[in-house]
């Protein structure tokens, strides 16, 4: 089966002409041999360009592949920028499967003997299709939210066989990549490829993202800048989940949204707000927010509220990547390019040996034409693309652990553009993470770890006496134990200079009598350093005696 579709892969690599993508110089001789020995799959589109050649060949290739291009598209260290904007073309997108099969997975999952028992007006054609799942509506017949009309998202059936299938082929190829592309260690093929294998394994199990959807309604709760529809927990499973059906419109139709009399610009300003609210209150953020997942309220033109699906991928950040980020930012803003190439050499992303000044200089000329500009006029890509080859220039190596988040960004650029082009993203973001910063290094922090501590402070009040005590008394036993010990090391170093001071003189004694023997000298004086050597022997074997 491997066998079968690694054949099928390669047949769809020769049949696009993949392998004119890799240069001949990073190509070993066994790759080229293979190649003329498949002369019987030659490139049919030869008319078409690199990128759209790539992204043919992955829709092709399945959903595995689909989603890993997606991901593909937001690494602009890895690929060319005509290369990365054609993936970014590629639509999770897929035929659905049997209405009929649906309804009987969610019967199973939910213990069922018919879909009438919980659910009216089923249907059987479904809402929506992707590669993982596939989405039905419904009304809920009791329990929570009866009488609420729903949405039912279930698993394809047998899916999880081929993904595996699929991932193990491709960390074999990410294993090929960095062996031999001299880029390798620095481009980590193999950790990208890991990471990609947790976020799609994340995205199977619909349990996990309820829990997800949960958690951002609970960091979003009363919230006017976005709203997340209730999951009914209830009722979902590893393979199935119930959520409340909203009614928004796409994000993507400007046309609706400004008959509609939204306010394009204030909305484009909660993009922003939303998306740095969840990564630096939160460390929680959806890290999925292309236009098919982000809807607008029909609700309140004039104060407008962003409307979430899809939990499969969410990112998290722990403190010291968050704080790194944050100061990041800040010193992007203020122009302060010394301490962006100060932050990336202390944190280790780039190798201590580089020259600051000269890493200093390469950052500023990628970044300061792009200030002062609306963001009609900015190219995130190609400042992401200029910061990569900066990056490869100063051996900084490429962080898995943020690629969610780069992705997260580059969605949040192309909802700005498609909102409201004059947005000025640096004016928008720059105040909130000025305040963040302030609230994590000021009197608000101070306050703020005292609220938190304060109830475990009081619950320890009572038992600070006897605390100190036990303290008080451990500390005369360690002072004891201490010179003791001090007292057994003096004795244990006279021991052993005694015996070097008499083993010393036992050998210098040994040698004189025996030089007094050679040369004849008198008996009387022969003997006597004779006695004198025996007794530095016995002395040198002799405790010492022990002193105060």
């Amino acid at each position: 089966m491997r066998a079968k579709r690694l054949y099928q892969i390669t047949r769809t690599f020769m049949h696009y002409g993949l392998n004119d993508l890799i240069p001949p110089r990073y190509m070993p001789w066994s790759i080229r041999v293979a190649r003329i020995g498949l002369f019987w799959l030659p490139n049919k589109h030869k008319d078409k360009s690199p990128g759209a050649r790539l992204r043919l060949a992955l829709e092709s290739l399945g959903p595995v592949w689909v989603k890993f291009g997606q991901m593909l598209s937001t690494r602009r260290d890895l690929l060319p920028p005509d290369i990365a904007l054609e993936l970014a073309k590629l639509q999770d997108r897929v035929k659905p499967f049997d209405g009929a099969k649906a309804q009987q997975l969610i019967e199973k999952a939910l213990e069922l003997k018919s879909i009438d028992e919980l659910f009216d007006d089923f249907a059987v054609v479904p809402l929506a299709s992707a590669s993982i799942a596939q989405v039905h509506t419904a009304r809920l017949k009791k329990g929570e939210g009866a009488g609420e009309d729903v949405v039912i998202k279930v698993i394809r059936p047998d899916i999880r066989g081929a993904i595996d299938a699929d991932l193990r082929l491709m960390e074999t190829l990410a294993a090929v990549l960095a062996k031999h592309l001299p880029d390798g260690r620095r481009l980590k093929p193999k950790e990208v490829v890991r990471e990609y294998r947790k976020t799609l394994l994340d995205e199977l199990d619909l349990a996990r993202e309820a829990a997800n959807a949960i958690q951002l309604k609970r960091n979003f709760e009363d919230s006017p800048l976005l709203y997340i529809p209730t999951v009914f927990s209830d009722y979902s499973r590893t393979n199935v989940m119930v959520m409340e059906r909203i009614d928004g419109i796409p994000v993507n139709d400007v046309d609706t949204l400004v008959a509609l009399g939204v306010d394009m610009k204030k909305l484009a300003e909660r993009g922003v707000e939303v998306f740095f609210t969840q990564v630096f209150r939160d460390s929680f953020f959806h890290a999925d927010m292309h236009p098919g997942n982000i809807f607008v309220s029909r609700e309140n033109p004039d104060d407008p509220q962003y409307l979430g699906i899809d939990f499969g991928i969410v990112g998290t950040l722990n403190r010291e990547d968050k704080r790194y980020l944050a100061e990041n930012f800040l010193a992007f803003f203020n122009r302060d390019y010394r301490k962006v190439a100060e932050l990336h050499i202390d944190s280790g992303w780039v190798p201590a040996h580089v020259n600051v000044e000269e890493f200093e200089s390469a950052i500023r000329t990628v970044c300061e034409p792009i200030f002062n500009k609306p963001l009609a006029d900015i190219s995130f890509g190609h400042v992401l693309v200029n910061l990569f080859n900066t990056a490869r220039r100063f051996e900084m190596e490429v962080q898995p652990q943020l690629v969610l988040l780069q992705k997260t960004l580059l969605y949040v650029e192309g909802l700005g553009r498609t909102l409201y082009p004059q947005l000025d993203l640096w004016k928008t973001a720059k105040p909130f993470l000025e305040r963040w910063m302030q609230e994590q290094l000021g009197w608000r922090a101070v306050l703020r770890s005292v609220k938190e501590h304060a109830p475990y402070w009081a619950e320890k009040m009572p038992e600070m006496p006897t605390l100190l005590y036990d303290y008080l008394r451990n500390q005369r036993h360690m002072v004891e134990q201490q010179q003791a010990a001090t007292a057994a090391l003096i004795h244990s170093q006279r021991k052993h200079s005694w015996r070097i001071w008499w083993g010393l003189a036992s050998a210098a004694t040994v040698v004189t009598t025996a030089l007094f023997w050679v040369s004849g000298q008198p008996v009387w004086l022969t003997a006597s350093s004779a006695v004198v050597a025996i007794a530095s022997i016995m002395m040198s074997w002799r405790q010492p005696a022990n002193q105060a």
